[in-house]
């Protein structure tokens, strides 16, 4: 019996320490989950079909052309901000001033593959205890904890240089 019961608790920890193993593409800090149902966020609506005032005026057609009533959800939100989206993907005239300063110190081709691919190497290495991997618990925040911004100390630190802060954040109520 004792033997029975011994292969059973060595057979149940193997198994929740293989289920502790399974990972897909990358780590997942968050250990959301996702229903069976549609994603509402994936539906966009096309535009209304305009009838142009010269069917003259109507471009030729392309094989591989997007189409007038197409989202294009970038322009839309370019559009939304005040911005232009024929400027999309370069530097705008108005802001070339703003650019040479954030550029003066230079400027990394591939910043972002860079930090996406430090990030994932961060995240592979604090994917949280065998616990919380086991149980699927929220590491995320803990994760990061290091890198967070601690507002306080930052307003306080500018306040102390004399920078005026007018949209600072709301003190906590241990310091009123």
């Amino acid at each position: 019996m004792r033997a029975v019961t011994s292969k059973a608790i060595i057979a149940i920890a193997t198994m929740l320490t293989l289920a502790g193993c399974a990972g897909g593409d990358g780590p997942q800090l968050m250990n959301l989950r996702s229903g069976s149902g549609p994603d509402e966020f994936a539906i966009v609506p096309p535009k209304p079909l305009e009838m142009p005032e010269s069917l003259a005026e109507l471009p030729e057609p392309t094989p591989s052309g997007s189409n007038r009533t197409d989202a294009q959800p970038l322009d839309d939100a370019i559009l939304a901000l005040g911005g232009k989206p024929s400027a999309a993907g370069g530097v705008p005239s108005g802001d070339s001033a703003l650019y040479s300063h954030a550029a003066r110190f230079g400027v990394e081709a591939g910043i972002r593959a860079t930090l996406a691919d430090e990030d994932l190497d961060w995240r592979r290495d604090n994917k949280g205890r065998i616990l919380e991997q086991l149980f699927n618990v929220n590491v995320y925040y803990k994760a990061y904890i290091k890198q967070r911004l601690d507002q306080q100390a930052e307003l306080a630190r500018w306040r102390a240089l004399g920078v005026r802060t007018p949209s600072a954040p709301p003190r906590k109520p241990d310091e009123e």
